[in-house]
């Protein structure tokens, strides 16, 4: 069985636009650059917090969305399939990097204020680091992961278009969200979510046996993930 697998793989086309979407969403009312965002963030704690966590989750579980798609391009368009999927998924880890970035600048400002937070972020805001230099896939990764798609047939012309339109969305630290940000992560959601749905109907149900494996699994993970947090 190739990585993610149909289940993990279908489950993360639906589940990775709609956390992006959410994500954007949630932080919609507040305005884009990152003053704005550190007092959203001392003023409104849990919506923003909920807002980038979204977001931060939606990245992360796109990496599975993303190489499931290559996967089914890879079929009939190896070559686009691995130059689409490796730009992508790097893009991925450059909006993640900026997660953890961001958390600093969220604790920073509780510890700091906002004042303070908003100094820190601005003196360090245009230091050089590994991803300055690949700031380019965050953006150009979806151009060729959508004309990859449309070409191999995998998507049709109006949801690569869909696809593509995540090549709009602002990229950066602490960046909040734009008509565009809606617009990207939307498409994403009309491009991807069907096609999970899809992959998700096609598989056989799961037997009880895999059931049975699958819950003690999910709950040893589960304590896994708290005690995660304690060291």
């Amino acid at each position: 069985m190739r990585l993610p697998g149909a289940w993990i793989g279908g489950a993360a086309l639906v589940l990775g636009p709609a956390l992006l979407l959410v994500g954007t969403l949630l932080r919609s009312p507040f305005n884009f650059f990152f003053p704005d965002q550190l007092r959203a963030v001392a003023e409104h704690p849990g919506l923003m917090t909920a807002a980038y966590t979204s977001f931060l989750a939606g990245n992360v579980v796109m990496s599975a969305a993303v190489a499931s798609l290559a996967q089914r391009i890879g079929a009939t368009r190896p070559g686009w399939a691995a130059w689409a999927g490796v730009l992508v998924v790097v893009g991925l880890f450059g909006r993640t990097f900026h997660a953890g970035v961001d958390h600093a600048a969220f604790s920073a400002t509780k510890q700091l204020g906002v004042e303070g937070a908003t100094e820190l972020v601005a003196k360090g805001y245009g230091d050089l680091h590994l991803f300055s230099f690949l700031s380019f896939t965050i953006m150009f990764g979806w151009f060729v992961l959508a004309f990859a798609a449309y070409r191999s047939g995998v998507l049709g012309a109006v949801r690569s278009t869909a696809l593509a339109t995540m090549g709009l969305l602002p990229l950066g630290v602490l960046k909040g969200t734009e008509l565009v940000s809606i617009v990207g992560t939307a498409g994403l959601c009309v491009a991807l979510v069907p096609l999970g749905i899809r992959v998700l109907a096609e598989q056989s149900r799961p037997t009880r046996r895999q059931v049975l494996i699958a819950l003690p699994a999910a709950v040893g993970l589960g304590a896994l993930a708290v005690l995660s947090t304690m060291g």
